[in-house]
């Protein structure tokens, strides 16, 4: 049990999973209050630059002017106060960033009635070619240093005994604090949603607007809340694949955009609620993870093992479809600009 590669597969689906959860608490949160925002790979890529700006600005002020050995780096509880610097100041940017782009979504789409599809397009464009952009001025020779020892500090786990746990520790207990904190955001964005007033409100304006608005609420100002702390939450999608996920490096950004195109997918898959989001997002990392660690398969099976998660969303699409049952469709909005002159 011990050294199975279904465990090991888990354990690499686990950071892929925290990638896929947060885009897709996002982009939930954003349909539910009728929005189809397909800029959310676009702000994933920002949410990736704007990780690294606030890890480079941290390490900068405390790294910088001292030697870096990063095998000399490891957690501990005298350094939890840089730690936790570190963590407060990629918030804080993944958050700006982020979140300025959700308002910029908003402002299209709720203010001046922008076609959504085509806002979010354009958002997704625009956010990839930022992120390369932004990312190709900090990510210097010089600079790269930091971003490995920020990456390595990001991913500090509490200890344990790995040779008394062996897997199941590392699979449990073997990640850092941003995935704890992933699976938690979906636990409360379930109970936000389906068990408070304001949950109420922005789902009320994703099924009919007009209903919503006849009964007092602020459907301009529910649609600017819910896109903006969408997107921000989706912004964290993007700065742990860059700062966790592949270790603090950066390419370019079409990998993270296919990521973010698989979100929108497992959205669908999940029937818009964040607590399926939580197995779907672990069974889409697990199935991708699945062609690099099940032994001895073949080139032909590995290709088709590639495609299994997009057949899956297709299947269960045309499933919910067939039932038709209210809980498991899409909000009745969604997409659709409201005109209040036309209520």
């Amino acid at each position: 049990m011990g050294n199975s590669w279904v465990l090991v597969a888990l354990i690499d689906a686990i950071s892929l999973a925290v990638i896929f959860l947060f885009g897709c608490i996002g982009e939930t949160i954003n349909e539910k209050a009728g929005n189809l925002n397909l800029g959310i790979p676009g702000v994933m890529c920002i949410g990736a630059a704007g990780g690294a700006v606030g890890a480079l600005v941290y390490m900068k002020t405390v790294y910088q002017a001292l030697p870096i050995n990063i095998d000399e780096i490891s957690f501990s509880f005298g350094n939890l106060v840089s730690y936790l610097l570190l963590m407060l100041f990629v918030i804080v940017f993944v958050a700006i960033f982020a979140g300025l782009s959700g308002l910029l979504f908003s402002f299209l789409t709720t203010s001046l009635k922008a076609n959504q599809n085509v806002t979010g397009l354009a958002l997704t464009t625009f956010g990839a070619g930022f992120a390369d952009f932004i990312m190709g001025l900090i990510r210097t020779t010089e600079n790269k240093p930091l971003f490995t020892v920020a990456s390595k500090i990001i991913r500090f786990h509490l200890p344990y005994d790995e040779a008394a746990f062996g897997q199941t520790g590392t699979l449990l207990l073997g990640n850092g604090l941003f995935v704890y904190i992933c699976f938690a955001l979906a636990v409360v964005a379930f109970l936000v949603l389906n068990r408070t007033r304001i949950g109420l409100s922005i789902r009320a304006i994703g099924e009919n607007p007009a209903t919503a608005d006849a009964a007092g609420i602020n459907t301009d100002k529910y649609k600017y809340i819910a896109t903006t702390i969408g997107c921000t939450i989706a912004g964290f999608g993007g700065f742990f694949y860059t700062m966790s996920h592949v270790g603090g490096t950066w390419e370019n950004s079409a990998t993270l955009q296919g990521l973010g195109w698989m979100v929108l997918a497992l959205v669908i898959f999940t029937v818009w609620n964040p607590l399926l989001a939580i197995i779907g997002s672990i069974a889409f990392g697990f199935l991708l993870t699945l062609p690099y660690t099940v032994p001895g398969i073949g080139f032909v099976e590995m290709e088709l093992l590639k495609i299994v998660p997009y057949v899956i969303t297709i299947l269960v699409l045309i499933f919910t479809s067939i039932i038709g049952k209210k809980n498991v469709l899409p909000p009745g909005s969604l997409g659709v600009n409201y005109f209040r002159e036309e209520r």
